[in-house]
């Protein structure tokens, strides 16, 4: 909590003093210092200042500044350490009260994509994210803790960027989170491969004036290079302590972490505050400007006047409209103007060539004292790879085998466990049938929860091998590859190349493809973007295409599974083609994207990565997909007294006294298909059914669309429990193949079957996806809008393939 939040009579510990340059450290030599006590004595008749009592003397604080204090009431969660020259500046006694435990420090994780940093923070904090070598992976802030030399850290991962303009979602979130938030240290993960450029957002983070650390990540790629870099004196030279260190293995991590506590303790040689030299004639501006606002506005001393100065310059829309807030700023809008005119009148150039030209300036200057490049520098793996697979002639044909293979091996390999859980899927649905006794509670749990939820866990195998490959080409650096290769076509789109990488991860799942979206400058592209992901086939669609494929095309599975995702891509081309046209017809921004080196795919990445997967397809098994199971289930099993029950009941009986088990057989056949239609869901799914008969689909089939609503793999269960009243065969596929409508033409033929994996590829985007739209979009109407072209698109498409195949013949 603040200081300013404490009522006259409370104590607190001080824990943090926050602000900058002199306010800092006047404040602190006044007596304000971690650790230690400090009373509020009384409040001003206003409120403002306050008079509080700290090292036995008393002093008077204004608002404002009290609030830039962070104190703790209780003891047990102070931050203890040292200060200074190294001093404990704790009390004997409040010391002894101290566990260490309760010593926090705030890291911030701050770097350019593909620098290492969530990789870094996994291995640190023991989190799960998954790390993909291509930007916009990290689209928000994830939170871990580790525990270290008795500090616990607070460690939060903020989203890749380039640099701290207030150009993308990410920077903006990254900047707002730095100056706000104002984290304790901010670790700058810097590619080692990548000096150059990594250190651009570095020079941003010096002109933050932020206690920093650099954790000179993927160093083992600089020594295999044969570059040498003198990262001694380079730190020495910006004043930023720098720690080499390889995040996939652990290397170098406890010596960051060291290197944080010295610089949180202020114990750090390397650490000291610079000013960038930014040249005679920009220093004039920066320092005219930043004096106006010093003497016109009321800011505030937790901001770098400095930096809101340069950012002013620079004229960054998120700095003035921080500064149109604040009064006097019309002053500072007058000279920043005036200082912009004479500047790039002196240098021949704009404001923003101006400091970026300087930085890269600065940066050159820095690597010139400390780096040296290899003069016997040999192709790595990426420039081998590169030149074929982004070739014009094999870059295509190598992408769409690589989805095939990925497709095939989905399919192929994945068969084997799956069958071995469908066979025990059946043992437990037999073992429990021959032990409990009849009535509805057996029914339930054999024909609604092990005929629903056991219909959909059999394909899990398939969702592990699918995200295994996808995996293996986001780690890699090859996804990046198929987004470069594919920018013609997303400009075809009205899109550019950064929008293929949400598309192509939506073929694991939507709501994560739509929120990495975030990534992309365009709004108009990011918007077409959202829109066109829910017809990216999601893992949830794959059971039904596994389902379908392999019971009515057994010898073209994998085939069959390859159309329907190409023809998810070519609708999505065609429709951001019409909404690029109709709704958003604005021009985009270019396509700037960086193409990472090859890397290896660690074990450790890829599996965690599979397992998270399945982890959260089961728990969806044991949540949506148990309580959609079990309600259509009640709706199918109910009313249970109708007059062609009761006469089937006695029927029945009759037959069973004369031992015909044939008869019984074929009579509770027919009493449980005649059951369904009578019931709760058979009313139901006879009023959906006039609208989805000219495409084929029965009432069962149009029940289990509608379920399919919430989770597409609902569609699967609910075959599952509509189709248990089938007891010619014991599987879902072989059942669906025998299935009879009432006038006793099949229920699914090929045809029909491909009209529904159409159907369930286009249809209704899930409840999570829509939220997901309407989260980033910022508005309901857009979800409301996904949900009815997709619902709309897919009955015109499966209405046109099934009169087409049926004038076929098929």
């Amino acid at each position: 909590m603040h200081l300013s939040e404490l009522h006259t009579g409370d104590k607190g510990i001080i824990v943090k003093v926050r602000g900058r340059g002199s306010f800092r450290k006047r404040i602190m030599d006044m007596g304000f210092i971690k650790g230690q006590e400090v009373e509020v004595i009384l409040n001003a008749p206003l409120k403002d200042p306050i008079k509080y009592q700290v090292m036995d003397y008393e002093v008077s604080l204004r608002r404002s500044e009290a609030e830039l204090i962070d104190v703790e009431t209780d003891p047990g969660q102070v931050m203890t350490g040292t200060f200074g020259n190294g001093h404990e500046t704790l009390s004997e006694s409040v010391y002894r009260e101290l566990p260490a435990s309760g010593k926090t420090i705030h890291v911030a994780l701050v770097g350019n994509p593909n620098s290492g940093k969530t990789s870094l923070f996994n291995i640190a904090s023991g989190a799960h994210e998954h790390v993909g070598n291509y930007s916009g992976v990290t689209v928000d802030s994830k939170e871990g803790h580790f525990k270290h030399k008795d500090y616990t850290f607070k460690i939060i991962d903020l989203p890749g960027t380039y640099s701290l303009s207030a150009y993308s979602p990410e920077e903006i979130y990254v900047r707002h989170y730095i100056m706000e938030q104002s984290p304790d240290i901010v670790v700058n993960v810097v590619a080692a491969s990548s000096l150059e450029r990594n250190l651009y957002l570095t020079t941003q983070l010096i002109d933050m004036d932020t206690y920093m650390v650099i954790a000179l990540n993927m160093y083992d790629e600089l020594e295999n290079s044969g570059n040498k870099l003198d990262y001694e004196k380079l730190g020495k030279m910006i004043g930023v302590p720098i720690v080499p260190t390889v995040s996939t293995r652990g290397r170098g991590v406890v010596e960051l972490f060291d290197h944080i506590i010295e610089a949180y303790e202020q114990r750090e040689p390397n650490m000291r505050h610079i000013h960038i030299n930014y040249g005679e004639v920009l220093e004039n501006g920066i320092a005219k400007v930043r004096k106006e606002l010093k003497e016109k506005t009321d800011i505030g001393k937790i901001y770098s006047k400095r930096y809101l100065s340069i950012t002013l310059l620079e004229k960054d829309k998120e700095t003035e409209r921080f500064l149109r807030s604040v009064n006097g700023h019309e002053d500072v809008f007058r000279m920043r103007d005036t200082e912009t005119k004479q500047i790039e009148t002196m240098l021949n150039e704009d404001i923003d060539s101006a400091f970026t030209n300087a930085r890269y300036g600065f940066i050159a200057g820095a690597l010139k004292e400390t780096y040296v490049e290899n003069p016997d520098k040999k192709p790595g793996i990426t420039e081998l790879i590169d030149p074929i697979v982004t070739n014009k002639y094999f870059g295509y044909p190598i992408f769409i085998f690589f989805m095939w293979l990925m497709f095939a091996g989905t399919f192929t390999l994945g068969a084997y466990p799956q069958d071995w859980i469908e066979a025990g899927v059946g043992w437990l649905g037999d073992f429990i049938g021959s032990h409990m006794a009849e009535g509805s509670f057996k029914d339930l749990i054999i024909d609604g929860i092990i005929g629903g939820v056991g219909g959909v866990i059999v394909f899990l195998p398939n969702i592990m091998i699918l995200y295994f490959f996808i995996s293996l080409m986001e780690d890699s650096g090859y996804m990046a590859r198929a987004a470069f290769i594919m920018d013609k076509v997303m400009h075809k789109m009205g899109l550019h190349g950064k929008s293929f990488i949400p598309l192509i991860m939506g073929f694991g799942c939507n709501v994560p493809a739509i929120m990495s979206t975030r990534t992309i400058e365009s709004r108009n592209s990011r918007m077409i973007t959202m829109l066109v992901n829910p017809l990216m086939s999601c893992s949830a669609r794959l059971p039904v295409y596994l389902l379908l494929a392999g019971a009515f095309f057994p010898d073209h599975a994998g085939l069959m599974m390859l159309t329907l995702y190409l023809t998810g891509i070519l609708l999505a081309v065609l429709m951001a083609r019409f909404f690029k046209r109709f709704l958003f017809s604005k021009e985009d921004v270019p396509f700037v994207m960086e193409l990472p080196p090859y890397r290896r795919p660690t074990t450790i990445s890829v599996f965690r990565h599979m397992w998270q997967k399945a982890w959260q397809y089961l728990r969806k098994m044991g949540g949506v997909i148990l309580v959609a199971s079990v309600i259509i289930w009640f709706l199918g099993y109910f009313p249970q007294k109708t007059d062609s029950n009761n006469y089937y009941q006695t029927e029945i009986s009759q037959a069973r006294m004369s031992d015909d088990n044939a008869l019984v057989s074929r009579m509770e056949h027919e009493r449980k298909m005649i059951h369904q239609e009578e019931s709760y869901i058979g009313h139901i799914g006879k009023f959906i059914e006039p609208a989805l008969r000219p495409i084929g689909f029965d009432w069962k089939t149009s029940i289990s669309l509608f379920s399919g609503m919430a989770a597409k793999e609902v569609v699967v269960s609910t075959m599952g429990v509509l189709y248990s009243g089938d007891e010619e065969a014991r599987d879902l596929p072989a059942k669906l193949k025998t299935a009879k409508r009432a006038d006793g033409s099949p229920a699914f033929t090929p045809l029909i079957a491909l009209c529904l994996m159409l159907f369930v590829l286009i249809y209704f985007p899930c409840i999570a996806t829509v939220a997901a739209i309407k989260n980033e979009s910022g508005s309901w109407k857009w979800g409301a809008f996904a949900i009815f072209y997709t619902t709309i698109l897919a009955w015109i498409v499966s209405f046109v393939v099934f009169k087409v195949g049926t004038l076929l013949g098929f």
